[in-house]
C-alpha cells in the first residue's frame, strides 16, 4: 500500500481523502502564493533582473517587479505566456516569453536585442514554483545554477512524492490545517463547479521525487543548498552562487 493518501488504495484511507478533497473545494486557497513572500524576500536586494521560471499567468512575476529592476518569466504553456503578457502589458520593465528553462542562456535571450539597452549577462535570481516536477530534476538544477550571476539566488518551491513515514507525517499535519487556512481565507463557500482563478488552464503533473531524492540531488549539484519540508505540501530550497 502506498503512503501516499492521494494515491492509497485502501478503502478507508479513500473515504478520508475524498471528504477532505470535498471540505477543501468549498474553501479554496492557493498554496503556490503562500510562499510567493518566501521568494520575495530572499530576492537579492538591489537585484538588476530576475528570471521566473514556469511563471504561468505572472502573479509571481508581479510580486518580484517590487525587488528587482527588471523581471523576465518564461514558460512552456501558450495560454498561461499569453495570461502573464496580457496581465503585465503596461510594465516595460516586464518580459514574458515562450520557452523552456533550457532555451535561456542568459537576460539577451528573453528580453531581446534594444537599441542603447545593454541585458546583464547573468540573473540575479532564478526562481521556480511548483515547476521543478514539471522538469528534469537534474538538468534543470544545473541549468539554473548557470544562469545566475556571483551572488545570485536561486530560489525554489516544489512539490514531492510521498514515500517515507516523515513525508506522511509533514502531508497529514498539512491536510488536517488545510480545510482550516481555507477557511480564513476564502471564507465564502465555492458553488459547485465553480473554478478558481489561480487553477484556470494550468498544467497538471504529478511529482516523481520524493524530498529526499531531490536534497540528494541538490547537494551535488548545489554544494551549501538549504532544503527544508514545508506544510501545506511544498519543499523551499535557496542557494547563492559563488
Amino acid at each position: 500500500m502506498t503512503l501516499d493518501p492521494r494515491t492509497s488504495s485502501h478503502r478507508l484511507v479513500r473515504r478520508a481523502a475524498a471528504w477532505l478533497a470535498a471540505v477543501n473545494a468549498r474553501h479554496p486557497w492557493d498554496h503556490n502564493a503562500h510562499f510567493h513572500r518566501w521568494v520575495v524576500r530572499r530576492v537579492p536586494r538591489g537585484a538588476r533582473v530576475v528570471l521566473d521560471v514556469g511563471c504561468g499567468a505572472g502573479a509571481l512575476v508581479g510580486a518580484l517587479r517590487g525587488r528587482a529592476a527588471e523581471v523576465h518569466g518564461v514558460d512552456a504553456d501558450p495560454g498561461m505566456v499569453a495570461a502573464a503578457t496580457a496581465r503585465h502589458a503596461g510594465d516595460p520593465h516586464v518580459t514574458v516569453r515562450l520557452a523552456r528553462i533550457g532555451d535561456v542562456r542568459g537576460p539577451g535571450d528573453v528580453r531581446g536585442p534594444e537599441p542603447g539597452r545593454a541585458a546583464p549577462d547573468a540573473y540575479d535570481a532564478v526562481t521556480m514554483v511548483a515547476v521543478l516536477h514539471h522538469l528534469e530534476l537534474e538538468p534543470a538544477l544545473r541549468h539554473a545554477r548557470d544562469l545566475l550571476a556571483p551572488g545570485g539566488r536561486l530560489l525554489v518551491v516544489g512539490l514531492a512524492r510521498v514515500r517515507t513515514g516523515r513525508d506522511l507525517a509533514v502531508d497529514l499535519v498539512s491536510a488536517v490545517l488545510n480545510p482550516l487556512v481555507g477557511l480564513v481565507r476564502h471564507p465564502r463557500r465555492a458553488r459547485p463547479g465553480e473554478t478558481v482563478p489561480w487553477t484556470r488552464g494550468m498544467p497538471v503533473r504529478d511529482p516523481e521525487h520524493t524530498v529526499d531524492e531531490i536534497a540528494r540531488v541538490a547537494r551535488a549539484v548545489l554544494p551549501g543548498a538549504r532544503l527544508r519540508r514545508r506544510l501545506f505540501f511544498r519543499w523551499t530550497l535557496a542557494w547563492t552562487a559563488r
